[in-house]
């Protein structure tokens, strides 16, 4: 065979003793002995083994019967007679047991599957590790690397393993001693030799077994037999033709003018050896000695690898169809580009992004410093790849750059009737923070400049901190933007991040600016009474820079990392209490108490706001329904005695969604809960006080205890 041609042009010039040369193989497979006669060597003098780095075997007959081989265990694949593996030992009792056998021109093992397929060693301590069925293989070449041998074994028949595990050490059959003559003459090298590999090898681990042939049931071409072999080939084909790769494999397991469906032996054990399937199904049909079923066994493990293979093609081709729709895709768009380009229709993405951002720039009127960071990021854009991750940050901070309001603002109404009107259309009474507002108008009027300032309102929920400040927005013409530090514990949500983390951005303060699109607008910073603390930094201290009027004309953004003015930018706070807000922060801003309402404020609220606010919000007319004031006097009375507006909206906004009738006094109880506030006589006993003789209602803060 061309295998066995190959052993002899690489023999290194050492022959080892061969009982008999010659070329071909014999075993239970069905393969008909073939080889030549030789004449017999009589060795290499008993020269000791010298390491060499490659033995190449001469070929030789094959023995029908060789009861103790070496035991080399594999894993995952076992070997086929008739089929070639290579293996490396790296055990060292194995590895000096491989190298004397060889030296004594026995080149033969036998390769058992371990069970454990995760299992590494070459040696195994018990029989119980592997399957009782091997193959007996002979060693073609083998390469001594120093700390282990790999080796070209080729598999020619079935083992069995009937023995026990004590009876698996085999002690060598008793030799004579050879006869000395009178002056004691040493033994001669190739006597010492022999002695020296039967001898036993001292290791915990199996080395050498008793092996008996497995012979197979004797079988008949049956129609069954052909009809399994036929569809085993056809199978082969269909694989071979799904993957191209197997085509060798099969072209070096068919000898040359050998046909395969002629010998269904060897059929079956090709196409097991021929798949991927798991190894205790590859162990299975090397265990089966009926040939039909071996055959049909065979055919399974095809099926499901021609299943595989189909699988594998279809999602090859799907990949392989998508990478060549985008492929094709990006040339189409690369060469409408360049056609673009050239009618002169379109320029270069780099090239409109640059102008696109210095469009914006044209009515803005851009400080030195900014403006020289832009350029400079505008020529570093230039530079870098439309692919990169750079480019994209690049691209985005120059967006956010050039699309801050510079130089533009909103033109303020310095009227103060106009101001006047407005505060008292949207809201009734709150004449301290009304006196204020007008006072900063008069003030900015009498300059003809304005200038930012920070004001906080306290007080009670609903009283109208929040609502107040869009109607000075309003009176004032300014952008409005609102924003609530209650719970933030990030500092970046004040200063923005740094560009350097993925998905940066900058802070509130200047998207805020970014919205409105004016450096003027008013900011409402709501509950910074309720800001938080984490280990991401103390927002309250991050407010210190934002809110002072003496640094805020440069404030610093972690991401545009540019000065930016905020000394036109008006900032109103809201808080409900005083106690909670840092004493740095509370003495930047100007502090105005929004007390409660009293009932009377409360009934002309509820008259000119709420009443007509929900009658619209419910699709309802003055005619179909309507509160009279007696019955809002008792729902405030009875119903809303909080400091603020907000329960009285909502209770108001029950009577709305029901039925529409006209509601007074007398039937109000129908629409809304349980009158929590009593009378005076109801609570007295409970309280302990004494009822007062013109029957008042006694202080909030009394009814609270009950």
């Amino acid at each position: 065979t061309s295998c066995m041609k190959q052993c002899q042009s690489l023999f290194l010039g050492r022959r080892f003793g061969n009982r008999a040369s010659g070329a071909g193989f014999s075993g239970e497979d069905g393969g008909e002995s073939q080889g030549s006669g030789g004449e017999e060597s009589g060795g290499d003098g008993g020269v000791p083994y010298s390491g060499a780095q490659m033995t190449a075997l001469t070929p030789m007959m094959v023995p029908e019967v060789f009861p103790n081989v070496p035991l080399i265990a594999v894993s995952r694949n076992p070997v086929f007679p008739r089929f070639i593996k290579i293996i490396e030992v790296k055990n060292k009792a194995l590895m000096e047991l491989l190298r004397r056998k060889v030296r004594l021109a026995q080149p033969y093992a036998g390769v058992f599957l371990k069970k454990d397929d995760n299992n590494e060693s070459d040696v195994v301590e018990s029989l119980d590790a592997v399957y009782s069925t091997g193959t007996f293989v002979q060693i073609h070449e083998m390469q001594d690397l120093g700390d282990k041998l790999r080796m070209i074994v080729m598999g020619h028949r079935r083992l069995e393993a009937p023995w026990s595990e004590s009876e698996s050490q085999p002690q060598p059959p008793p030799r004579r001693k050879a006869k000395r003559g009178r002056k004691d003459q040493p033994s001669s090298p190739a006597e010492q030799l022999e002695e020296k590999v039967c001898k036993p090898l001292p290791s915990s681990n199996i080395l050498m077994v008793e092996v008996d042939n497995i012979q197979h049931e004797q079988f008949t071409v049956t129609e069954e037999v052909k009809a399994l072999t036929a569809e085993i080939v056809k199978t082969i084909r269909d694989i071979i033709a799904l993957n191209p790769l197997y085509r060798s494999s099969v072209l070096q397991m068919m000898q040359a003018g050998q046909r395969v469906v002629d010998n269904p032996i060897y059929l079956s054990d090709m196409g097991a050896a021929l798949t991927g399937a798991e190894s205790h199904e590859l162990q299975d049909v090397l265990e089966e000695i009926n040939i039909p079923k071996r055959l049909y066994k065979a055919l399974s493990l095809l099926k499901k690898e021609y299943e595989l293979s189909k699988l594998q093609q279809r999602l090859g081709r799907e990949v392989e169809e998508k990478i060549k729709q985008t492929h094709r895709k990006y040339l189409l768009q690369e060469q409408l580009k360049i056609i673009k380009k050239e009618l002169g229709l379109e320029k270069e993405d780099k090239e409109a992004i640059e102008e696109k951002f210095r469009e914006r720039l044209k009515e803005r009127t851009v400080p030195q410093h900014i403006m020289d960071v832009i350029n400079e990021e505008l020529n570093k854009l230039g530079l870098l790849d439309n692919h990169s991750s750079e480019f994209n940050v690049t691209r985005n901070y120059l967006d956010w750059l050039t699309s801050m309001p510079w130089g533009t603002n909103s033109e303020e109404n310095l009227s103060l009737e106009t101001a006047k009107e407005v505060l008292e259309e949207d809201h009734y009474g709150m004449d301290d923070v009304k006196k204020r507002i007008l006072e900063f108008i008069a003030v900015s009027q009498l300059r003809g400049s304005t200038q930012g300032k920070i004001l906080c309102f306290y007080g009670p929920p609903g009283v109208g901190k929040t609502s107040i400040a869009r109607s000075i927005a309003r009176a004032l013409n300014r952008q409005y933007f609102r924003f609530s530090v209650g719970g933030m514990t990030d500092v970046a949500e004040i200063k923005g991040h740094r560009r350097t983390y993925v998905g940066a951005m900058p802070g509130k303060i200047i998207q805020c600016l970014k919205k409105t699109k004016t450096e003027n607008p008013l900011v409402l910073i709501d509950e910074v009474d309720k800001i938080g603390r984490g280990y991401q930094g103390d927002p309250s201290s991050a407010l210190l820079e934002l809110l002072d009027p003496e640094q805020n004309a440069n404030f610093l953004d972690h991401y545009l990392d540019v000065p930016v003015d905020l000394s036109k930018v008006l900032f109103i706070c809201t808080a409900n209490v005083t106690d909670t807000i840092p004493e740095p922060l509370r003495d930047r801003m100007e502090m105005i108490n929004v007390s409660g309402y009293v009932a009377q404020e409360k009934l002309a609220i509820a008259e000119r706001y709420l009443v007509p606010q929900l009658r619209s919000l419910c699709g309802l007319t003055e005619e179909k329904a309507s509160i009279s004031s007696d019955a809002l006097s008792l729902l405030i009375r009875q119903y809303c005695r909080e400091s603020g507006v907000r329960n009285l909206q909502k209770q108001v906004e029950k009577v709305k969604c029901c039925q529409v009738l006209i509601f007074y006094a007398n039937n109000l109880k129908r629409f809304v809960s349980k009158k929590k506030i009593t009378w005076c006589s109801q609570v007295s006993p409970c309280l302990g006080a004494s009822v007062p003789e013109d029957r008042k209602w006694l202080p909030f803060f009394w009814i609270t205890l009950l």
